[in-house]
């Protein structure tokens, strides 16, 4: 088997979006970012395909040939070969190489999980909402969870179950609940007690980002990206937590709060006032917007939600599906109608964009 080479992580650093990585999940990246040789004539893809891959033109010429038999033609180290040929799926071209080509590809879900993480890492925790030091301390933590408004579109059969199936865990001062870089595995709600919210800097010191306290829940985002604690949560008193398993998360309270919906439904409330949302990259967005969409990157979500209209309903989008509804479960969270876009850009079957 002949050995391939990695792509230069300079070159790497050019294309998009896997440039806007943090340095991490751009390592993660380039050891799977492989240069591939393509003869002249040979073909990379053909309509039809659905090979979840993203495919990049590092060197030489692709004839890229839709359906009706329009041909583009796209050469290495040009701007547009900065981002991925071709990508939606099933492919809606055939790429075949004009001249000699180099190409990398990834794979899609791959890309997709690394930029959730990369962007749900850098902003969930900055904005946990703070007790105030006022607060009526015997306030009852139930009461608390079920007037937020994270728990409107949830069934009240589904809340019975999720109170009925969430398992008590006594803690201790000092204990840590769950800890920065593991795997996603419970949901928690504070019934009494108080926690620290922390992160490892760069430097290898801890941040401490915000206090929790009782009604306050945390380690959704982990469950909803698939993706590794980005967080430490240690307790500063005595306490007790009640927590909920993956299993039981995904299906009481992530399904109900988000709303999925197909493309040709989606134009249709476009058409009568909702809005498309856009939540990649503005380098992603830049490149395959859809004409009239508001573009906030998923990291930037947190602080912008207030921006929004609470009375327009929105159609989250991104390529796949995976950011969007982790974007609109943070939204259904703040009170504000959210729609998934199914199976994201990649999966729909009108391609126009702005």
């Amino acid at each position: 088997m002949v050995a391939m080479n990695l792509v230069e992580k300079t070159l790497l650093k050019t294309l998009v979006p896997p440039s806007a990585l943090n340095a991490e999940n751009f390592q993660e990246l380039a050891g799977k970012a492989f240069v591939e040789e393509i003869g002249q004539g040979k073909t990379i893809f053909k309509i039809g395909d659905l090979d979840r891959k993203t495919t990049y033109l590092l060197e030489g010429k692709v004839e890229l040939t839709d359906g009706d038999g329009q041909t583009t033609t796209l050469e290495g180290g040009s701007s547009a070969s900065k981002h991925p040929l071709a990508n939606l799926q099933p492919r809606r071209h055939t790429a075949k190489a004009l001249t000699n080509c180099k190409i990398t590809r990834f794979d899609s879900d791959l890309l997709d999980i690394l930029l959730t993480w990369d962007q749900l890492s850098g902003i969930e925790v900055s904005e946990i909402q703070v007790a105030e030091e006022d607060e009526d301390p015997g306030t009852d933590w139930m009461t608390r969870i079920l007037q937020s408004k994270a728990f409107l579109q949830v069934p009240p059969a589904n809340i019975q179950a999720m109170f009925m199936r969430m398992q008590e865990v006594p803690v201790r001062t000092g204990d840590v609940v769950i800890k920065q870089g593991d795997e996603g595995d419970y949901y928690y709600l504070i019934k009494h007690g108080v926690a620290k919210v922390s992160r490892s800097s760069k430097t290898g010191s801890a941040l401490t980002l915000a206090t929790l306290r009782d009604g306050d829940a945390f380690g959704e985002e982990a469950l909803l990206s698939e993706s590794k604690r980005n967080a430490t949560i240690t307790m500063d008193s005595d306490g007790v937590l009640m927590r909920l398993s993956k299993d039981d998360f995904n299906g009481l309270l992530k399904e109900p709060m988000l709303s999925w919906i197909d493309y040709d439904a989606a134009m249709q409330k476009v058409a009568g006032g909702a809005r498309w949302l856009d939540v990649r990259l503005e380098s992603e967005f830049a490149n395959s917007g859809l004409e009239g969409a508001l573009n906030i990157p998923l990291f930037m979500l947190r602080l912008k939600a207030e921006s929004l209209d609470h009375k327009v309903p929105y159609i989250v989008y991104c390529d796949t599906g995976r950011r969007s509804s982790a974007a609109a479960f943070l939204l259904s969270e703040r009170g504000i109608t959210a729609y998934v876009l199914r199976g994201g850009l990649m999966s729909r079957t009108d391609t126009s964009a702005a």
